[in-house]
């Protein structure tokens, strides 16, 4: 398991990025589809109409379909692919990228950040990526870590006070807690600050975060995004507090598979927000198998709540009554909480 605690050390997050990254990719390698792409391009620029894929242009259903039809996409996905394979010590989740389930060139192109849009010619940009290491690694990330993951630090704060609530009536001070998919760690800095502000000490507390990710562990423990510097400002000025009181120490962030009955513990209180039932987790074998994880991690009188906000519902793939079963299958008592559903495991 890929773990890191969390450090605002540089020196610290370059190495264990350096574990991550390769530092050189063998451009010979990606000559052949270099050329395919930059001859692929230059037919499409000299015979399609006006306008062409440009920044800031919106792409029409006939955009897409002169883009589609002079730059497929599937040969563009296939070389950038192989940069993703090349680029990463770790077998790639290709289900994040700007690429997956795109339907032309011209719509990636106009999803990607303005860092990236300085060449529309997918040869031109595949060789500056090749290139120039700096500006991979903000690629690399942009693609993995890409902004509709994440919705920031307080995005169930119904969840939030349901939570204050059940550890105000809780007696026993230990406590062990999980962000189940935890992303890049918003939530488990936010449930870390709400035990220092309910006057939790530092050693009565572990709060993990578990991810498929490995970017997004090493995002979360260094508080740093290399494709985004303000959004690394805002995200060090709400976690402060937590490394100034020593509360950091008691963070870990893992890569674990909820769907392969990871080890640990068992757990006093479990969030697994943003995952079940909605686009990314939804078909019911995985859903039972994962539910089956979660409830066996609890420790009795444990605690588990699941929320979603999958663009106010209209993502949502399992209604929260078949989540309720589910949890009721494994033995928890079940109820409303927040803006999702609690179980509760007896004693």
């Amino acid at each position: 398991m890929y773990s890191l605690s969390p450090s605002l050390e540089s020196r610290d997050a370059s190495a264990n990025l350096s574990r991550l990254l390769a530092p050189e990719i063998d451009a010979d390698r990606f000559r052949s589809a270099i050329w395919r792409l930059q001859k692929l391009f230059e037919i499409y620029a000299a015979t399609c109409p006006a306008p062409l894929i440009a920044p800031g242009v919106i792409v029409t259903p006939e955009l897409r379909l002169q883009s589609e039809f002079h730059l497929p996409l599937a040969g563009i996905t296939s070389a950038f692919n192989l940069l993703y394979r090349a680029a990463l010590r770790y077998p790639a989740i290709l289900s994040s990228t700007p690429f997956h389930n795109a339907l032309s060139w011209a719509d990636v192109f106009a999803g990607l950040p303005p860092r990236f849009q300085f060449a529309v010619n997918p040869a031109r940009l595949l060789e500056n990526l090749l290139s120039d290491r700096d500006l991979r690694t903000e690629f690399l990330f942009a693609s993995f870590l890409p902004r509709r993951f994440y919705g920031g630090f307080d995005r169930y704060p119904q969840q939030s006070s349901f939570v204050r609530q059940w550890l105000g009536h809780r007696q026993a001070k230990p406590l062990r807690c999980l962000d189940a998919a935890c992303g890049t760690g918003e939530q488990s800095y936010a449930l870390a600050g709400v035990l220092l502000e309910l006057g939790y000490a530092a050693e009565q507390i572990l709060v993990e975060g578990w991810t498929l990710e490995p970017l997004e562990v090493w995002a979360a423990a260094h508080c740093s995004f290399p494709q985004d510097r303000l959004r690394e400002q805002l995200f060090r000025r709400e976690t402060s507090r937590l490394f100034e009181t020593g509360y950091s120490s008691r963070i870990l962030f893992s890569c674990a598979d909820l769907t392969a009955s990871p080890a640990a513990e068992p757990f006093e209180l479990i969030l697994c927000n943003g995952l079940l039932g909605g686009p990314i987790l939804n078909r019911f074998p995985e859903l039972e198998r994962v539910m089956a994880n979660l409830a066996g991690l609890l420790a009795p009188g444990g605690l588990l709540l699941v929320a979603d906000s999958f663009h106010q519902g209209w993502k949502q793939k399992c209604p929260q009554h078949q989540l309720r079963a589910f949890l009721e299958m494994n033995g928890l008592n079940t109820f409303q909480a927040g803006e999702g559903i609690g179980g509760l495991k007896p004693d």
